[in-house]
């Protein structure tokens, strides 16, 4: 796996994760800028944008587009990795995305929400059969009979991944986009178009998905979507009435951590994530320096 060592990472290219790497490359620290393949689709949705400051009636796209251009001219560069797990350790924090590890001091969480719900079995069975990284997880089940749940065009790819080293694979299709891909589909693969997942089965381990209209044994199941939800991401991560648990200089319970934006609760108002983004980047600054 490639490592490198930064200063401060930030998870999430929306307005909060775009604020604080500018903040952050301010005050002189080595960071990494971590996003989707599309930064902030919600301000991209938005046909008109009425209550941020000096920017009356601007469409959403034409401010996205000056929030990237800000970043770019700042020379911050955005890697487009989905990072699946994020390890508090001795001196800072080790951050996966696929086959990567990165290593911060300090993070800036500034995921955003996810509106997916979680099915069930899903969360019991993280760790026994269920994960969010085939290409982190696959290994383990080798020969087996697992199934990918691609609610994003990359679960395509971690299905092609399982299929050189899995017995069989399932692959439902769950994403915009997906007819699109169909040509890269590995012919071992089999798609499974036209049905929902309902819930994940099994005593203790996973042993089958239950469909709409049929029933899969499967040793594993991989769950491939846009964003991991925060404590999914951080072991021990505190939530609280299902945001991110913080302090008044946006810090966790987690040393070094900080979160920012919408994952720590209402208003999902884009004054307050990018004002968030700021505090949380000059506190973070700040934690490096006072250690």
């Amino acid at each position: 796996m490639n490592e490198t060592n930064y200063e401060i990472a930030i998870i999430g290219c929306g307005p909060a994760g775009l604020s604080a790497a500018i903040n952050t490359k301010v005050r002189g620290k080595k960071l990494v800028l971590l996003g989707s393949e599309f930064c902030t689709p919600k301000l991209h949705k938005a046909p008109h944008v009425n209550n941020y400051l000096g920017f009356h009636s601007i469409g959403g796209e034409e401010l996205r587009q000056k929030f990237l251009g800000h970043v770019k001219a700042m020379g911050i560069e955005i890697l487009r990795s989905r990072v699946t797990g994020i390890i508090p350790q001795d001196d800072g924090f080790a951050i996966q995305a696929r086959d990567k590890i990165f290593y911060a001091r300090a993070v800036v969480l500034a995921t955003g929400v996810s509106v997916a719900k979680l099915l069930p079995g899903e969360e019991e069975k993280l760790g026994l059969g269920v994960s969010y990284c085939a290409t982190c997880d696959g290994g383990l089940y080798r020969n087996r009979t697992v199934a990918v749940l691609a609610y994003s065009p990359e679960g395509i790819e971690e299905a092609n991944y399982l299929a050189g080293i899995c017995r069989k694979v399932y692959l439902l299709p769950l994403c915009k986009g997906s007819q699109e891909m169909r040509s890269k589909i590995h012919e071992q693969v089999e798609v499974i178009a036209d049905q929902k997942p309902l819930s994940i089965e099994g005593d203790n381990l996973v042993s089958a998905l239950k469909l709409s209209h049929r029933t899969l044994e499967v040793e594993g199941v991989f769950i491939i979507r846009d964003a991991v939800l925060p404590d999914k991401l951080v072991p021990g991560l505190e939530i609280e009435n299902g945001a991110v648990k913080i302090n008044r200089d946006l810090s966790t319970n987690i040393p070094g951590l900080y979160a920012a934006g919408d994952n720590t609760g209402q208003p999902y108002q884009l004054a307050k994530a990018v004002g968030e983004g700021q505090v949380a980047a000059l506190n973070a600054v700040k934690y490096i320096d006072n250690k």
